[in-house]
């Protein structure tokens, strides 16, 4: 098939991983449009092309966050909650963590594999993974964290990423569709294209 999904085994087709969804197309039992990151002009990888510029509560967003190339999905910085679990635990890269951005207020439990972990300040880099991940292994669930930071390539909708403004973004992958709001931190222009850091993200 011409377009594959983007790898994030989140279930929502009904099938366990992204693999069996497209042995199911093959097999003519599920079509693309089942896969609910698919849309009309999707990249190789499953990332959108093309995006309205209006997330699902009809604001208007600045700019998409793309993944830097190679990786699954933005950088996202956390502290959870209670940020000695970082210390505690022994947080370490490449384990799993599970919880909810509470501070920025998104309703949704997320899984996020972990980068790089810092036990003096708490803050864990790290991916968001897709839902099921978290039923393949066991995960370090924090319940609740913050979000610190984002970092990846910014896609320009309306106005691109200005140093010092607060902007609204949408990250890529949202399965919710919702846009963020947040200080951009840095702006680099890389092959790539504009790599960004976001800070003190809200949902507004």
């Amino acid at each position: 098939m011409a377009w594959v999904p983007p790898g994030r085994d989140c279930g929502a087709c009904g099938l366990p991983s992204c693999d069996e969804f497209v042995r199911a197309v093959r097999e003519k039992n599920k079509t693309n449009e089942d896969c609910t990151f698919y849309t009309i002009g999707q990249g190789a990888h499953g990332e959108k092309t093309t995006y309205t510029g209006t997330d699902v509560t009809g604001a208007k967003y600045d700019f998409v966050l793309r993944a830097f190339p190679g990786e699954p999905s933005a950088r996202k910085f956390i502290v959870p909650f209670r940020a000695d679990l970082v210390e505690r635990w022994d947080i370490q890269k490449g384990d799993l963590v599970t919880g909810r951005p509470a501070g920025p207020g998104c309703p949704v439990y997320h899984a996020l594999r972990v980068l790089s972990a810092n036990p003096v300040t708490g803050v864990l880099e790290c991916h968001t993974v897709g839902p099921l991940e978290a039923r393949k292994e066991k995960p370090h669930d924090v319940q609740a964290y913050h979000v610190h930071a984002f970092e990846g390539i910014a896609e320009t909708i309306i106005r691109p990423p200005t140093l010092g403004l607060r902007q609204r973004f949408l990250p890529g992958y949202c399965m919710m569709d919702l846009s963020h709001t947040a200080v951009v931190n840095m702006v680099l222009k890389k092959e790539e294209g504009t790599h960004v850091r976001l800070e003190d993200i809200r949902i507004l």
